[in-house]
């Protein structure tokens, strides 16, 4: 798994966890924004993941 170059907003984060799975982007982060209300630990996960999982590899030989 890696965080989104293209897909992001803020770190990528939701955007990676969409192109693993084979969702929309804008599906992960309403699903994120929707399990915000729970009480919960989402905003230190996601920093976590923030900090831990790399940023997708760079693909050569764009024009």
């Amino acid at each position: 798994m890696y965080r989104s170059r293209e897909h992001k907003m803020i770190a990528g984060v939701c955007g990676g966890i969409a192109e693993s799975w084979g969702w929309t982007p804008t599906m992960v982060r309403l699903l994120f924004l929707l399990s915000c209300i729970l009480p919960g630990p989402q905003f230190i996960i996601y920093l976590i993941m923030w900090a831990f999982i790399p940023k997708a590899p760079a693909v050569s030989g764009r024009y």
